[in-house]
């Protein structure tokens, strides 16, 4: 298992712009966040194996946070013109994906860990849901959304600022480890 500065460290260099320590404690799943999914804004709910209902029950997802014991909190922040400068945010959401996709594949190698992202996965062009099978479960992964967990909140109880002004967006995400960090 890495030491939390290894964790942070390696995050730095897939390309985040912040990496903090996350306490899983922390984390509190509500169903508030999961009726925001169901009125599907984003247009996912009941489409994907990552979202719900696709993704568990609350209390399933509870649970498995619930056997996580340290983590990580990952942003990646980009510049915009204004609330709809849709190129800028697209352009910031790809290099968050990116080296999302990098750093959880390097930690499935070394273990168990929970990655939950920003955003549904996206590692198939076309999701299986319902018809089939994920067609690649052990790579499958969540959003912080999915499992529950208000993003700003998060942020808040792990001292990560959220919002960094009106020229600024951030995607964030988090890694959980079964063991805890050194």
């Amino acid at each position: 298992m890495y030491t939390v500065e290894q964790m942070i460290s390696m995050a730095k260099e897939a390309g985040f712009s912040a990496a903090v320590y996350l306490d899983p404690a922390t984390l509190r799943p509500m169903k508030e966040v999961r009726s925001m999914c169901a009125s599907d804004q984003c247009h996912m709910y009941n489409k994907n194996w990552a979202c719900p209902p696709g993704c568990g029950s609350l209390s399933e997802c509870a649970d498995a946070i619930s056997r996580c014991k340290s983590g990580i909190l990952v942003q990646t922040i980009g510049d915009v013109e204004d609330s709809l400068d849709y190129e800028g945010m697209m352009e910031t959401e790809k290099r968050h994906k990116e080296a999302f996709l990098v750093l959880t594949d390097r930690f499935r190698k070394d273990g168990p860990v929970l990655p939950l992202g920003a955003g549904t996965c996206t590692r198939c062009k076309d999701c299986t849901y319902p018809d089939q099978p994920c067609r690649f479960p052990e790579k499958m992964t969540h959003s912080m959304e999915a499992y529950g967990l208000l993003v700003n909140q998060v942020c808040k109880d792990n001292a990560l600022p959220y919002y960094y002004g009106s020229s600024k967006i951030a995607y964030t995400s988090c890694f959980l480890f079964m063991e805890p960090a050194k």
